[in-house]
């Protein structure tokens, strides 16, 4: 009796899913997709630009990065453990909106204090840094999670993955968009200024993500595939299990540099384009911009694609290869030729959708039909993630020194490393990783045969559809 409900649960979730609940499921992490985009792209450069040291605005975006990933691994346990996806997504994003608008909406502590010393400033900044880090971190592993537990459908697991990947580059586009009219309409004279520029970028953001907010718990379920109780495939997995894959480490290390790659340049990308290369205050909003725009249509040809894993593998090494080319320019271009910084551009949006779509794609493959250690997986490696660009930045940000306007910079800055060189280097290393992988998309002989099964169809499906 027991197997036979199994195999009707099996029938029924292996039933394509609607284009409504794949879209409303696409829009559920736009809050985060748009506050993260705020968050590296304008945090350290707005912390500096009210006063705050170099390396005490690394220390702020530093303590909201080990929030978050301490929170990841807490929140894949506790979700692996009681279910509860959307409980978890609300409460993370109520959090993520009352923070946000602390972070970059004044020094609350300062306000509540009646001190507008140093120090409360930078303990201030900290702590709603590391509470807005703690709520997008739940958000972040309830949402990813959701996909392999929403249904066993191959073509309908990667129509939801695709859909999530893309609100990331909508969410980006937006939130430039957002900026270059506040600095258009709100000129920065003052430090006063410069606060209510950011001030409104955060609220309008805040306001777009809680639009869609509401989109995505209107037309998403709560996931049941993993709650079976009378499937053996159902039992909880350890993480003992994750750890003796050779495969898990290869993508753990894949994801760690491919979130790297983006992150540290983007979160330096403003300062560059201000300071290395002189161009005006709209470049702050206009470079990402087109960035993210180029990475929203390479996503889109790639869901024409049919994969299997060599050309999985060739697209990974193409677009870290890309990044090696395009960073090596970044890095030595002058001043005097920072026109060339917008086919750049190109170049750079490109290579961030190659390298992110294919490894965020080996993420779903590596799950499987492992549903009750997914959120163990995505959560372990966001950990890293996290983890790693935070001390990235940190140490990139205690090397960095105030240069006065006007002030020559040569090739020796940190901005000209951390958005160029040192991307450079973790593509580099991606490419190295990435020739060690064995992916049999025909193999499925062995004891995990319907896991290795579940991973060949979601390799040969498109990533973007």
């Amino acid at each position: 009796m027991a197997d036979g409900k199994c195999g009707e649960a099996e029938v029924e979730v292996a039933q394509p899913l609607g284009r409504w609940p794949v879209l409303s499921y696409g829009v559920g992490h736009m809050l985060n997709d748009i506050t993260s985009a705020c968050w590296f792209t304008y945090l350290l450069l707005f912390l500096q630009e009210i006063g705050l040291a170099p390396r005490d605005a690394a220390i702020v975006m530093l303590s909201g990065q080990v929030a978050d990933g301490l929170m990841t691994i807490v929140a894949g346990e506790m979700i692996d453990r009681f279910g509860r996806f959307k409980l978890w997504h609300i409460g993370g994003s109520v959090l993520v909106g009352i923070s946000f608008s602390s972070v970059f909406g004044g020094c609350l502590l300062c306000t509540i204090l009646g001190t507008d010393s140093y120090l409360v400033r930078t303990v201030g900044y900290s702590f709603f840094a590391a509470v807005f880090n703690i709520g997008w971190a739940a958000t972040q592993v309830s949402h990813m999670s959701m996909v392999n537990c929403m249904t066993s459908n191959p073509t309908s697991r990667v129509a939801l993955a695709s859909c999530r990947n893309a609100s990331p580059m909508v969410a980006n586009l937006g939130l430039y968009g957002i900026a270059l009219a506040v600095f258009g309409i709100v000129k920065a004279k003052t430090c006063a200024d410069i606060v209510v520029q950011y001030k409104w970028i955060a609220y309008v953001s805040i306001f777009v993500g809680c639009c869609f907010l509401v989109l995505f718990h209107a037309g998403t379920e709560e996931p049941t595939l993993k709650c079976e109780p009378n499937c053996k495939k159902r039992a909880r997995i350890a993480w003992s299990y994750w750890f003796k894959k050779t495969l898990y480490y290869q993508v753990a290390l894949l994801y760690m540099l491919a979130r790297l790659i983006t992150n540290v340049s983007q979160s330096l990308i403003a300062f560059y384009v201000t300071r290395d290369l002189k161009m005006n205050e709209y470049s702050k909003a206009t470079i990402p911009a087109i960035i993210f725009c180029c990475s929203f249509l390479v996503s889109v040809v790639l869901q024409e694609m049919r994969w299997n894993s060599r050309r999985l593998k060739s697209l990974l090494t193409i677009g870290a290869t890309l990044w090696v080319i395009s960073g090596a320019a970044v890095f030595l271009l002058p001043s005097q030729m920072h026109n060339l910084m917008y086919p750049l551009a190109v170049v750079i949006g490109a290579a961030n959708a190659l390298v992110m779509v294919t490894t965020i794609g080996l993420e779903s493959a590596l799950v499987g039909e492992d549903l009750n250690g997914c959120a163990f997986v995505y959560g372990s490696l966001s950990f890293l993630d996290k983890m790693s660009c935070g001390l990235a930045l940190f140490v990139l940000e205690s090397y960095d020194v105030a240069s006065s306007c006007g002030e020559a910079r040569g090739l020796n800055t940190v901005s000209r490393y951390g958005t160029g060189l040192i991307p450079a280097c973790f593509a580099v290393l991606a490419i190295v990783v990435a020739s060690t992988l064995r992916l049999q998309d025909d193999d499925v002989a062995r004891a995990d045969r319907r896991a290795r099964a579940s991973a060949a169809a979601a390799l040969e499906a498109p990533l973007l559809v």
